[in-house]
């Protein structure tokens, strides 16, 4: 068994996917063309945006959503330090100041009355990440934007179809980002990203960013980058959307049997899903106070795991200039110390679930 394995999860669609390169090949347009367009217009239409502009990566797709806004050097971002470092990273490639807020014990989510306290004079935008497929409190946290007079950026990397109220995770704030790394439920073949927004100003400034800003070809309204997405990578994750629902409705069934398995086990801690949210689980992720040593006894039972974000943002050497130390975020350092993700994904079947929960479950026994 493997945490995640991309061969198994690629090789389903290798036929479907072939095509997609031989039409690349025969058609010549490497860079922009129809696979480009199209993707754009189904994610937009999926999400329930009015406007998808397609990216490099991620970051890039974070970046751009920050830059389009007017985000520039003496802003201050609120975030949370629990996350993967290209949230807060973006905001510093700007020059502004990231600043952290903790999460909710329970739901690992950025806390809402955090983020009120952060607010300065500075506050340009509040940046929340909806974590391992989950979806932050956007009804208070949009509340605070507006009255406050802050833009929200959802960073959506880990939440590809989630729900929150019925509306899709990407499509409650200002704009929204998002990541398809190979990893992801929605993933390229490589490096992609987009960035999401019902606002046509945004999505003409994040589109002439990725393209060295021009407005026309050969002509540059200001200093942009290089930040497009290729046709094949377009192809690709424009044939898996035919799939990502049903993908993650596999996720969905796959976490409902981890979490009536583990109701009993007092020893473990699940991510609590928020009233009025359907998490896509892009991870499943537990707590346990012996983390490393029940990842060593799971190893012992052939169950890979993985840990995430053990040094949150906020105590990395990369953000030392900032200034926090440790203790500053109680409830974001408890989880570093003891999250654990198992394995999920579309390509597993249930008996594979319970195999883990079995396994886990001798792990524990001899902690």
């Amino acid at each position: 068994m493997k945490f995640m394995d991309l061969r198994v999860k690629e090789n389903r669609l290798r036929e479907e996917i072939r095509k997609v390169f031989e039409e690349v090949l025969e058609t010549g347009w490497y860079v922009g063309g129809h696979f480009v367009d199209e993707f754009e217009r189904e994610f937009a239409r999926w999400l329930g945006v009015e406007h998808v502009v397609s990216v490099s990566s991620g970051t890039d797709a974070l970046k751009y959503a920050l830059w389009a806004l007017g985000i520039k050097e003496g802003d201050e971002v609120i975030t949370t330090p629990l996350t993967f470092i290209a949230t807060a990273e973006a905001v510093a490639l700007l020059g502004a100041k990231p600043v952290f807020v903790d999460v909710e014990p329970d739901t690992f989510l950025i806390d809402p009355e955090k983020i009120e306290e952060a607010i300065t004079e500075y506050t340009r935008a509040i940046l929340p990440v909806h974590l391992f497929g989950s979806v932050a409190d956007m009804d208070r946290i949009n509340e605070i934007g507006e009255r406050y007079g802050i833009h929200v950026i959802e960073d959506a990397a880990q939440a590809h179809g989630a729900l929150y109220k019925g509306k899709r995770a990407g499509s409650l704030g200002t704009s929204s980002t998002f990541s398809f790394y190979p990893t992801k439920n929605l993933s390229a073949f490589g490096e992609a990203g987009a960035v999401a927004t019902n606002s046509g100003e945004i999505a003409e400034k994040v589109y002439m960013l990725k393209n060295h800003g021009q407005k026309a070809t050969y002509y540059s309204l200001f200093i942009g980058e290089n930040g497009r997405m290729d046709a094949i990578q377009a192809g690709i994750l424009l044939k898996k959307m035919e799939y990502i629902d049903k993908w993650n409705e596999k996720r969905k069934k796959l976490a409902a049997i981890y979490l009536e398995e583990l109701s009993n086990m007092e020893e473990i801690k699940v991510q609590q899903i928020p009233d009025g949210v359907e998490s896509v689980y892009h991870l499943f992720v537990i707590l346990h106070p012996e983390r490393d040593k029940l990842r060593e006894e799971l190893e012992r039972e052939g169950v890979p795991s993985r840990v995430y974000y053990q040094v949150p943002l906020h105590l990395q050497p990369a953000f030392s200039y900032l200034g926090y130390k440790k203790g500053d975020f109680p409830e974001t350092e408890k989880i570093s110390s003891q999250l654990l993700a198992l394995p999920i994904g579309p390509w597993m079947e249930e008996d594979d679930v319970k195999k883990i929960v079995n396994s886990l479950k001798k792990a524990i026994l001899r902690i």
